[in-house]
């Protein structure tokens, strides 16, 4: 139960910086459960952290970013001030680590130019009597480290030796011995003064070059075997009692069971860069050594191939070694300290990676403050997701004490996880608040940094592939848990600390690429699935051929078409070059959504400006794909070809235009970074998805710049030009034929009040329109224009809904009661419409108006103040023309059998169509039914052209169908005709008669 309440007491340290309250004159001093000590200072823009405990340079560098800070560069006034005010403030004098500033940027590099030449000897199967001596005189060793590269033989299966150190009188006085297990790993032993020790340590027989180192030194009795720069395997079971003798004989590639001879354990393959010292090297020399670079100490014997005696069946050969040191080399010549202070300036140096010093970690002064007062939330009130890891871990306070910021085993940060796990899987995913997510993000970071190698190698080397793997999947389900939090809300209250989801997507990058060698030890394949991300590595010997497929996101109907991989040619340059292990890690986040508030907005310039469309914007379109590239465990960058699918939903009048583009780290670094679009190109353009080139490795998307369908300047203007004729001429028909129906008389009737009516509101909204260029000029003008235009549209529409019921009333319910039936046509013509418009006013004042001209916002929900009863009222109209033409059809039909029953068909069918044609042509206008274009209008020019030829005439087309060819129009005008004859010829009669 210890282990658990450790655990769990654990990740409620992940919300600690510090406990004390900050102050401007003082530092805060803090400690923790494991002896650390942290004095924070602010100063107006920066929290400065000391830590007095001294760790290696990379310790202290996960420190800092597990507390959500960086290691201090001393680079900036305020920064190095504000260091030497806390250094001074505590008296303290020792050096410190800080950051180089020049730092190189984090993306791969090419390698290609990291692999070196050496001569190597060769150990042929063909004969087992193959050795090479080392011409040295030997000394007695009290202490003694064997260095050598090695490439086994990966047909060859029987324990062989690779170097052998026999004296005078004892013959396994130094010995190194390998041997093949069932797994094809090849497990070494050392022999000390003839003991003989475990096989433990072991790498793979892939037929590679291995850097191999064995140290031993006789007043600890400590020994150990490094691997690849790891330490494999060590102890202390060794006899310290004597030095290993002098005067002895070296061999490489054989046992002596005597004296320089009796050879029975040959070894096979190939061997060079041996180097021996007498001196037992600690972890960083043989780093050091691994990349190829030279240490300090001096060497008791330095490889060359002329200073050995073979056997005439070694051959010297020329070896293609790895050589990453252009990666390490600034870590390995040295990493940068504060050593002291001249004249107020900071004296830098350099001092050995390794080195134990205390550090300053640094953060922007806000973020500090924010960490504090979400752990001081979580302390007082602890979130239901902290309830349930409470409960996980039998803890009954929610107690909260300092932490180291880091863990200190693969078993320790896989033991949180699972925790973690089961407390989400407890728990639903909106119970996660900011401080939950602040926490587990903190949990990834610390879990990515967990030594692999050098000083923990050992438990990482010997955990089983099912233990590694089950935490890699908790790792994917809390980084899943978190990405989920698609809430703008939750990641803008931890903006100040966390810079958004691709924060966790470092992490995964960060996690897998070190824990990759371990990891995939004893597989070539792994598939970890999520409900949002699905993550997938690869690894082949690019010696024996390749065969790489690949990604694709998980096969649903959204994502089928979200994939990515790396060119065939690209792999195989990688061959050439001399690569030989290739490592693929590829991700695809199904939701991942980096927050923006409305206001902001990706930053991208226009692809189209030729001004068929307005620019509107752009936004993320697509999921996330990504791919890192290993070669050798170490990150190059490679050409990639993805498709994504869009996830932009097709609006009316909205055109999307895809854009390839990665998240760059690099740019915008305080904000964590931004998208790029540098080294990536549209291959092809398809229906619902793009296909992209990219000349890198990294997180790759789909931006996708939204643009509004506009028509060419030229359209514009000419359909611009015929609104306004068609407007102007409207305006005339309809003003003629208002002054018709009062001059000629035309019998008051509901009918003709109504068209009255509709005469008078479209009249004055197309006066309205003919001036809303002008009144554009002025704010104020122009939204009492826009407001007015509402109005009387509305009730032009209002007034055709009229026209409707009325006609409805006349042709299809006959009987209808008329009493008070105006009164209610009146409310309908006129109230209605200024109920939508004040509604409409009251509701969206400040959305009301368009930009750029005196219109309705349809850019809001305003325009369906507009578009909504405009539907509403064609609905209606087009079931009374139906219902209208075929009562009408119907009455011809009998008509037509009752007084023609003899015609022929032909001029039936003639009939027929002129009493469709007729009501049609007669109806169309005043019932508003050609406005169904207006809906359309954003699908072709034409389509704007025909709408304005039918509705920008609509005047005319009344002033001809209700004036110039109606019946009853035409015999009162006739019968004023005759009325004012008479009355002219009455008054000429009279004025004759005066004469």
């Amino acid at each position: 139960m210890n282990g658990v309440l450790d655990t769990g007491f654990a990740l409620f340290f992940l919300m600690m910086v510090c406990k004390n309250e900050p102050t401007y004159t003082w530092a805060d001093r803090v400690g923790d459960s494991h002896g650390t000590s942290k004095l924070v200072h602010l100063v107006s823009n920066t929290a400065f952290q000391l830590v007095n405990t001294s760790v290696a340079f990379s310790e202290a560098e996960s420190f800092c970013r597990g507390q959500f800070s960086s290691l201090a560069s001393m680079d900036l006034e305020e920064e190095y001030n504000g260091a030497q005010e806390l250094l001074q403030l505590t008296q303290f004098h020792t050096p410190i680590w800080v950051r180089n500033p020049q730092k190189a940027s984090t993306n791969p590099l090419d390698l290609s130019k990291n692999y070196l030449l050496f001569p190597a000897i060769h150990f042929p199967k063909e004969s087992r009597e193959g050795f090479a001596r080392v011409n040295l005189s030997f000394p007695a060793l009290s202490s003694v480290s064997v260095c050598v590269r090695v490439q086994w033989d990966i047909e060859w299966t029987e324990v062989s030796t690779i170097f052998s150190y026999a004296s005078p009188v004892f013959t396994n006085e130094f010995q190194l011995r390998g041997q093949v297990d069932m797994q094809e790993h090849i497990l070494l032993a050392l022999i000390i003064h003839g003991k003989h020790l475990p096989y433990k340590a072991s790498f793979q027989n892939d037929g590679m070059w291995h850097h191999i180192c064995v140290t031993w030194h006789r007043r600890s009795g400590d020994w150990a075997i490094y691997v690849d720069g790891i330490k494999k395997d060590m102890g202390s079971d060794t006899d310290n009692s004597r030095d290993i003798l002098g005067d002895g004989i070296f061999i490489l590639g054989q046992d002596q069971d005597s004296f320089g001879g009796n050879f029975t354990e040959p070894f096979y393959g190939a061997i060079t860069d041996l180097n021996v010292w007498n001196m037992s090297l600690d972890t960083r020399h043989v780093t050091t050594l691994n990349v190829c670079l030279a240490i300090n100490e001096e060497p008791l014997f330095s490889w060359s191939p002329k200073h050995l005696s073979s056997h005439p069946v070694i051959k010297e050969v020329q070896a293609q070694l790895f050589c990453p040191a252009d990666l390490q080399q600034v870590g390995l010549q040295g990493c940068r300290m504060l050593q002291s202070w001249s004249a107020q300036l900071p004296v830098f140096g350099l001092a050995d990676c390794f080195d134990q010093l205390p550090f300053i970690c640094t953060s922007s002064r806000e973020r500090y403050l924010k960490m504090k007062q979400l752990r001081d939330s979580q302390d007082s009130q602890p979130t239901a997701f902290m309830n349930k890891i409470m409960k996980i871990s039998n803890i009954t306070q929610p107690v909260i004490v300092q932490h180291s910021s880091s863990l200190s085993s693969l078993a320790h940060a896989s033991a949180l996880l699972d925790i973690s796990v089961q407390a989400l899987e407890d728990s639903q995913q909106e119970e996660l608040q900011p401080t939950d997510m602040v926490s587990l993000i903190q949990l990834l970071s610390m879990a990515a940094d967990v030594p692999t190698g050098q000083h923990h190698s050992v438990d990482a080397t010997n955990q089983s592939r099912e233990g590694l793997h089950e935490m890699s999947k908790d790792y994917i389900k809390v980084a899943d848990s978190i990405i989920s939090q698609d809430s703008v809300v939750k990641w803008q209250a931890i903006r100040e600390v966390v810079n958004g989801p691709m924060d966790v997507v470092k992490n995964i990058d960060h996690f897998v690429a070190r824990l990759s060698p371990v990891l995939m030890a004893e597989t070539d394949h792994l598939t970890i699935h999520s409900h949002n991300i699905k993550l997938q590595v690869q690894q082949q010997s690019l010696q024996k051929g390749f065969t790489i497929s690949g990604f694709c996101g998980p096969t649903t109907e959204l994502s089928s078409l979200d994939c990515i991989s790396v060119p065939h040619q690209k792999i195989l340059d990688l061959q050439n070059n001399g690569f030989q292990k290739f490592t693929l890690v590829n991700t695809w986040y199904g939701s991942l959504r980096p927050p923006v508030t409305p206001k902001d907005n990706i930053s991208m310039t226009p692809t189209v400006t030729d001004g068929s469309q307005r620019y509107l914007g752009t936004i993320m379109g697509s999921s996330v794909i990504s791919t890192t590239a290993l070669c050798d465990d170490q990150p190059v960058s490679m050409a990639v070809r993805f498709q994504l699918k869009h996830r932009a939903q097709s609006r009316a009048g909205i055109v999307y235009d895809p854009i390839c583009a990665f998240w760059d780290f690099d740019l915008i670094p305080e904000s964590g970074g931004w998208w790029n679009t540098k080294g990536c190109e549209v291959v092809s353009k398809e229906s619902g998805f793009t296909v992209c080139y990219c000349n890198h490795t990294t997180n790759f998307a789909l931006l996708l710049q939204v643009f509004e369908t506009q028509r060419s300047p030229e359209n514009e203007n000419i359909l611009q030009v015929l609104t306004f004729i068609g407007c102007g001429v409207s305006l005339c028909g309809l003003l003629f034929t208002f002054i018709i129906f009062i001059v000629v008389g035309v019998p008051k009737s509901d009918r003709t009040t109504v068209h009255k009516n509709l005469i008078i509101s479209l009249g004055i909204a197309e006066l309205l329109l003919m001036c809303s260029d002008w009144a554009s000029a002025s704010e104020g003008a122009c939204f009492m224009v826009t407001a007015l235009l509402h109005l009387f549209f509305m009730s032009s529409f209002s007034w055709m809904l009229v026209e409707g019921l009325l006609l409805w009333s006349k042709v299809v319910s006959v009987n209808i009661n008329d009493d008070h039936r105006m009164k209610i046509y009146y409310i309908i013509g006129w109230g209605l419409p200024v109920l939508i418009v004040g509604v409409t006013l009251a509701v969206s004042v400040e959305k009301y108006k368009a930009d750029n001209h005196c219109w309705l916002n349809v850019k809001t929900n305003t325009i369906w103040a507009f578009v909504g009863p405009v539907i509403f009222v064609m609905t209606i109209n087009a079931v009374v023309l139906c219902r209208v033409v075929m009562v009408t059809v119907s009455s011809a039909r009998r008509r037509a059998k009752m007084l023609t029953p003899s015609l022929s068909s032909k001029f039936q069918t003639f009939d027929l169509t002129w009493a469709i044609a007729r009501p049609l042509l007669i109806l169309l206008p005043v019932l508003g039914l050609t406005w169904l274009c207006g809906v359309l209008v954003h699908l072709s020019v034409v389509v704007a052209y025909v709408f304005i030829a039918l509705n920008a005439f609509q005047g005319m087309f009344i002033f001809l169908v209700y004036a110039v060819y109606n019946s009853e129009v035409r015999r009162h005008s006739a019968y004023c005709q005759r009325h004012c004859l008479l009355l002219m010829k009455h008054i000429i009669r009279t004025h004759l008669f005066y004469m």
